[in-house]
């Protein structure tokens, strides 16, 4: 079992394509780590879910496909991974939390809204328009700001798959809110490490308060027939282009970014699936709680001061446990 190091850690409780939510207390963690086996921190004190006096925390959500823990994480296959997990937080009993049947687009509406909406297929936004507030959808009203950053997505906000499906819609979730005004303005093409929307918002320190970044199908291990090489190695190359420019930023450097690496399934037979969580303030974290994505929709929304949506009212948080109370 890895130790890692870093900071956010997603995911929790949810049971079955209808949406329905499995819930549970939040984890407890012991003064003495060694004692509740629950995490262990060199955080320090626990900071308030805005950090410092002045700081507003920002999140960014980068999702990648169809792999479980075991498949990424000290299998040789992620080495870049492998050693953020070392060096940042992780989640060591993380499960998609929805039945293993069904496929992508369940796992991003419930890691936007809290419930899968009912979905258990991967059909785009004119087949299922989901009426229910989601985090874009808070923020807009609270009068903030999101970004999706779609890698291979032709024009902003588009609504089906395109660029020889390397560009799949159900990755990117924005497009399938009907309450959402913005997608258009804030639903991007990606670019590229050196010039685009995410790397000019990065380098700029313009971040929003809430990004999700969905890599392109040959990027995020998803492993399309047009995709060449190994697909888990090919998603370990993708983030290892991007973090290191995302971490040297200005919004990470200044203590406001918290990253979420995680999976929005895994095979087959397993939902275990990797999660990582990058931050400035908590390092060599081990949280072995059971947790799904409604605990990443929980840890979000409580880290950007969001009243929280559908099973992550009542999913067990992993919060406390990464130093924010």
């Amino acid at each position: 079992m890895l130790r890692r190091v870093g900071l956010l850690l997603v995911v929790l409780g949810l049971g079955g394509c209808a949406g329905s939510p499995s819930t549970g207390p939040s984890p407890t963690v012991s003064p003495s780590p060694a004692a509740s086996g629950t995490a262990t921190t060199s955080a320090g004190p626990a900071t308030t879910a805005s950090g410092a006096p002045g700081v507003r925390r920002k999140v960014m959500v980068i999702a990648e496909e169809n792999h479980t823990e075991e498949e990424v994480l000290g299998s040789g296959r992620a080495p870049y991974l492998t050693d953020l997990a070392h060096r940042y937080a992780t989640l060591t009993d993380m499960t998609a939390g929805y039945p293993v049947g069904c496929p992508s687009l369940p796992a991003y509406l419930l890691m936007t809204s809290g419930s899968t909406q009912g979905v258990c297929d991967d059909a785009g936004p004119d087949a299922h328009p989901v009426a229910a507030p989601s985090v874009f959808t808070q923020l807009e009203q609270a009068g903030r700001q999101w970004r999706g950053y779609a890698e291979s997505m032709p024009a902003p906000c588009t609504r089906q798959n395109a660029a020889g499906d390397r560009y799949l819609v159900r990755h990117a979730p924005a497009p399938y809110y009907t309450g959402t005004t913005r997608c258009h303005d804030w639903d991007l093409p990606l670019g590229t490490p050196s010039a685009g929307a995410l790397h000019d918002d990065v380098t700029a320190g313009t971040l929003p308060d809430y990004a999700f970044v969905t890599p392109n199908a040959c990027d995020d291990m998803h492993g399309a027939s047009t995709c060449a090489g190994d697909p888990v190695a090919e998603g370990d190359k993708w983030l290892a282009s991007w973090l290191p420019q995302i971490l040297s930023g200005p919004d990470y450097q200044a203590g406001r970014l918290v990253v979420v690496i995680t999976w929005d399934e895994g095979s087959g037979s397993s939902n275990h699936i990797p999660t990582i969580v990058v931050s400035p303030t908590a390092h060599g974290v081990e949280v072995t709680d059971p947790v799904t994505h409604c605990g990443l929709l929980a840890m979000e929304e409580h880290l950007l001061d969001l009243p929280p949506l559908g099973c992550a009212t009542a999913a067990r948080s992993p919060a406390h446990a990464l130093g924010y109370a």
